[in-house]
């Protein structure tokens, strides 16, 4: 159990599936209470019946497109005045396409850079005066071991992410002061419905399979991390062991990996 978020209210963008919805789930049995934003309204409604049923906690739900930036902007503004208290802000929301460049319109790309970073952006913007003047919080954003180490078909999706790590590592230093932790997770492939939309050959999960995470279990190491200080959650172990050589050896680790970086 991790006592230090119960009775807590903790923010999740794109909370409707995938790792969001598990972090939901693990936030919930730690005795957090919830404010869940999502596109889908229906879903994010089963979400918050199963959540009240089985743990008895408080749950709001919002429908928010992180890829609109005027909704989001005026929503936002109506999650924090109807909420008052947001102590950890899980910034999950996001999407990607695994493209060659010269395949990727412009428009695919512009939409990343929307929902990935403008979207995350603006939602910690809007979400740290609150923390702030709590003088407490976390912010945990949903980076990703491609934001380390670009490879073929990624470019866009890379780039994204690698803007979300510096973003964070930024504004980590700029709320040290004021007792609020910045945290990225940086996972390699894990076992959700992201690859429906980014892998339309359905083979990249096949490819990498031994190296896909189960959600669940990623869910409960970054809820068991929160109000802990800590720069990042890197995982699988062994990928993010050959990012770090290919920040130290990027020409070796392009060359012996080549074959690899091409599986999607």
């Amino acid at each position: 159990m991790n006592h230090r978020i119960q009775g807590k209210t903790i923010l999740i963008t794109g909370a409707s599936r995938g790792l969001g919805e598990q972090i939901a789930y693990k936030c919930a049995e730690n005795g957090a209470n919830l404010i869940l934003t999502a596109r889908s309204m229906d879903k994010l409604e089963k979400i918050k019946d199963i959540i009240v049923d089985k743990y008895g906690v408080q749950v709001a739900t919002y429908r928010l497109d992180v890829g609109d930036r005027f909704e989001l902007e005026e929503r936002m503004d109506t999650i924090i005045e109807q909420n008052r208290t947001i102590d950890v802000l899980v910034n999950n929301a996001g999407f990607g396409k695994f493209k060659y460049l010269v395949d990727t319109s412009i428009e695919e790309a512009e939409e990343m850079f929307r929902v990935n970073v403008l979207g995350l952006i603006t939602v910690t913007k809007k979400v740290l005066p609150t923390m702030m003047n709590q003088k407490s919080g976390h912010v945990i954003n949903i980076a990703s071991q491609a934001g380390k180490l670009a490879t073929p078909k990624s470019s866009i999706y890379a780039a994204t992410k690698g803007a979300v790590i510096k973003f964070s590592d930024s504004i980590r230093m700029e709320v040290q002061k004021n007792n609020i932790f910045v945290t990225t997770i940086n996972p390699g492939p894990i076992h959700t419905n992201f690859f429906d939309i980014a892998d339309e050959t359905g083979k990249y999960l096949q490819h990498v399979g031994r190296w896909g995470l189960d959600p669940e279990l990623l869910a409960e190491k970054i809820v068991m991390r929160m109000f802990v200080q800590t720069r990042e959650i890197n995982l699988p172990k062994l990928m993010n062991f050959g990012s770090i050589l290919h920040a130290l050896f990027p020409n070796v680790v392009e060359k012996l990996g080549k074959r690899a970086f091409n599986k999607k």
